[in-house]
């Protein structure tokens, strides 16, 4: 325990940086403390209870008062997995999580498909970027996704602390965004996958073939591709390529889900 906590500690200290008050470097230490215990639901109410606090109103200042980056950690956050484990055999992975949301003034919250809960929930949800490597996977980016009924009521998005500046972009959109970012940052790394709701997007495959990044994307077995023989549906296609042994590939033969594309 007390080498985790230094490894820890360590960590903290790339960012203790970034908190311009030592009451928000406190704060901000104890919520990442509380975010990693072995506590069951995590939420104000408990990272402060993990903290030792009587009520949530110091972690609460932590997320809506104090003056902090999230960006600017999430920077951090990337450069240290970079260094840590970075490999060129990496895989960027793309993918959403929802958060499930009792009111109607969280950020983005709304009745809206849960891949997470697996229906149409009252929620919020977020586009990620993980990356991996044979060492194991981390975190290094995120967005918020904003529906477009949000972007819509302005004054709604500025009572929830969504600027002006916000312009609607889809789930593939804010996946290129986080894929741009780590490209610049350096991030090593050899290709990128995500699901359904990435493969099918035409402008996402473009721009990853534009930047010669190679891809494994997800799509429904009635994706059309076009080839030098015409559209072809994708479970078709899968059902060509041969497998050692000369058995057909999963995807071909499933009744059901996914087939795949890839680029480079």
């Amino acid at each position: 325990m007390a080498a985790w906590r230094a490894g820890f500690d360590d960590v903290f200290a790339r960012i203790a940086g970034r908190f311009a008050q030592a009451a928000s470097r406190k704060r901000g230490r104890a919520y990442l403390l509380g975010l990693l215990s072995r506590s069951g639901r995590k939420n104000g109410w408990t990272i402060a209870e993990f903290a030792g606090d009587v009520t949530p109103d110091g972690m609460q200042r932590l997320l809506n008062f104090y003056s902090w980056s999230a960006d600017d950690v999430r920077d951090d956050l990337r450069a240290y997995v970079t260094a840590a484990i970075g490999d060129p055999a990496g895989v960027l992975i793309c993918d959403e999580t929802g958060f499930l949301k009792k009111g109607i003034k969280s950020a983005e919250v709304q009745r809206q498909y849960s891949g997470t809960a697996g229906r149409v929930e009252n929620c919020q949800l977020g586009v990620f970027l993980a990356y991996a490597v044979p060492g194991g996977p981390a975190l290094i980016d995120r967005e918020l996704y904003v529906p477009e009924s949000w972007i819509a009521d302005r004054g709604r998005c500025r009572e929830a602390g969504i600027g002006d500046e916000v312009v609607f972009a889809a789930k593939p959109e804010l996946a290129r965004q986080m894929i741009e970012r780590a490209m610049a940052a350096g991030v090593p790394f050899s290709w990128v996958t995500a699901d359904e709701v990435y493969g099918q997007n035409t402008g996402l495959r473009d721009w990853l073939e534009d930047h010669e990044v190679s891809y494994v994307l997800a799509v429904p077995r009635s994706f059309t591709a076009a080839t030098a023989a015409g559209q072809i549906r994708a479970a078709d296609l899968a059902a060509r390529v041969p497998l050692p042994g000369g058995s057909r590939s999963a995807a071909a033969t499933a009744p059901r889900g996914p087939a795949t594309t890839t680029g480079r």
